[in-house]
């Protein structure tokens, strides 16, 4: 019962910060998007906020897993 328990909150947890990474992000784009500076100079911000948060995002995925092999 204890392995299952980890199991479904590491699942719940994946789905959770995706839905806030996804939240975040959104925000963000929508942010610099409103800035009156032309396309050419918000891009680079998009970029990077994007591959901040999604980096950071993947790097926790991959604790989690990690987490839910040793508990296999």
């Amino acid at each position: 019962m204890q392995k299952e328990t980890v199991m479904t909150v590491i699942t719940w947890t994946k789905r959770v910060l995706g839905f806030i990474a996804f939240i975040v992000w959104g925000y963000i784009i929508f942010t610099i998007s409103r800035s009156p500076d032309p396309f050419i100079e918000q891009a680079p911000y998009c970029m990077g906020s994007t591959m901040l948060i999604f980096g950071v995002l993947t790097g926790i995925y991959k604790g989690l897993d990690h987490w839910s092999l040793q508990n296999k």
